[in-house]
């Protein structure tokens, strides 16, 4: 069975680099409400994700939490099984429809909104019988159902031709029988799964491959869903010279923005941090209204093209200024440990603890969780306040509501700083420390190398 890498399609085949704008208006599809961070619990089984909502996620303020595919899939241990679907029975490695229904009641009484990843541009590679006893072949799957004519004519891979349009979006990525999604039947049979998703509660869903989708096809399928305003994040990956740009999917909804992460990797690992103080659109960056970013996610922490839980301090503090800085809409990876690339999750999904059996919990760690509180209570607060050692100290503030300080040098750093916090006691939310903020706004504090600093308005005392 071949390999599938989701979002890997267009990255080996091309550079960062910038296509041709279509210039689609951007769809006011980001996240609702004042929390919009979401937790990417990659492969967790779904009891294990309703547990999570509630003793972690609600409690820390996230807004979301992002689920594997849900659906039926083909059998195998491997990670990438979960997106080569069967059908569209909620039934999976991850669970059945009863423990999805509980899950998605559990974390929304916890006041955690549910995006399921969707995998709706392709099915399987080959045949055999999937985890919830359907029986497919490479182009017919009587449990979906599709059969031949509902897959596209071109039958070969899309290979490293991502300069031709047609064979970016007609033919099958990684050898993946590649639906029509062009016919008026497949369009329908992807929104009724959708819809049924909706019908369960779910707030949203992030496309998988959508760069291999007409965007047209795409804004259909959304029509005919029973909540159009429901969250729409779309995978498309940015490749230079490509003939397909993740800018024409923002009519749609949220497109994840690729080079976010890539070019953080770069700047902690090899540039100055003194460099991020226009960090996003001053970069080229998409529009910070329906872009989602992020640090890793779970093909990049495989294929290297950005930091990964094996980067340490450079890891850590680059998803606490992912979480400070106002830019998109942030995702925060969590999955567990690998060496081996196709690995699949530990115990089949089954979390019974964070930090054992391989699951790094990476939304857990106090250094990370902590940061969402921090995001939550500085919304639609402009940065203010910027400083820098021309090097790797930098510390910036969020209006009158935060302020944060991140020393990457190889030492300790003691820097008198300026704020608009008003005056009083803070708890530094990194170290669980009581700062005073005099009556001009100032305060003094040391920090440790590779440590951060950061106050809020919704942390007063530790």
């Amino acid at each position: 069975m071949p390999l599938i890498r989701t979002a890997l399609a267009g990255l080996t085949a091309a550079a960062a680099g910038l296509a041709v704008s279509l210039g689609a208006p951007a769809a006011s599809a980001a996240p609702p409400g004042d929390k919009d961070v979401t937790a990417v619990l990659f492969s967790w089984n779904f009891d294990s994700i309703a547990r999570e909502c509630t003793q972690r996620l609600g409690p820390a303020g996230y807004g979301y939490v992002q689920v594997s595919p849900p659906q039926e899939h083909i059998q195998g241990s491997q990670w990438w099984t979960a997106y080569q679907p069967v059908s569209y029975t909620i039934g999976s490695r991850l669970g059945n429809r009863a423990q999805f229904q509980n899950m998605v009641n559990t974390c929304r009484s916890a006041g955690v909104g549910v995006v399921v990843d969707t995998v709706i541009n392709h099915m399987t590679a080959g045949s055999g019988t999937g985890t919830a006893g359907s029986t497919y072949t490479k182009y017919d799957y009587p449990n979906a159902p599709y059969s031949d004519w509902d897959f596209n004519d071109c039958r070969r891979e899309i290979g490293d031709n991502y300069g031709d349009r047609h064979n970016v979006q007609n033919c099958e990525l990684v050898g993946l029988s590649d639906l029509n999604t062009g016919k008026d039947y497949v369009r329908q049979r992807i929104a009724d799964y959708m819809n049924d998703l909706l019908s369960l509660g779910v707030a949203g869903f992030r496309i998988d491959a959508a760069k291999h989708m007409p965007a047209a096809d795409l804004a259909n399928i959304k029509s005919r869903l029973s909540n159009p305003n429901a969250y729409w994040k779309q995978e498309a990956i940015y490749g230079a010279g490509e003939a397909v740009s993740p800018t024409e999917y923002r009519g749609t909804g949220d497109v994840q923005e690729f080079r976010y992460g890539t070019d953080l990797k770069r700047v902690f690992q090899n540039e100055r941090l003194a460099y991020l103080n226009n960090f996003g659109e001053g970069w080229g960056h998409m529009p910070s209204g329906g872009s989602a970013v992020f640090v890793d996610n779970h093909d990049t922490e495989r294929n290297g093209s950005t930091l990964s839980y094996k980067n340490g301090a450079d890891y850590t503090l680059a998803n606490v200024f992912m979480l400070a800085w106002p830019y998109g809409s942030p995702d925060v990876h969590s999955g567990y440990e690998f060496t081996d690339h196709d690995a699949g999750p530990p115990g089949n999904g089954q979390v019974s603890a964070c930090y054992a059996n391989g699951w790094k919990c990476q939304h857990a760690w106090p250094e990370i969780s902590s940061m969402v509180g921090f995001r939550n209570a500085t919304r639609g607060q402009a940065v203010t306040n910027w400083w820098d050692n021309g090097n790797n100290a930098i510390a910036f503030g969020r209006g009158s509501r935060g302020f944060v300080a991140i020393n990457h040098e190889g030492g300790s750093l003691t820097q008198t700083y300026q704020t608009s916090l008003p005056a009083g006691n803070y708890c530094d939310v990194q170290s669980n420390r009581t700062v005073t903020v005099d009556g001009s706004g100032r305060f003094t504090a040391t920090l440790g190398s590779n440590t951060a600093l950061a106050l809020h308005s919704g942390a007063r005392s530790c």
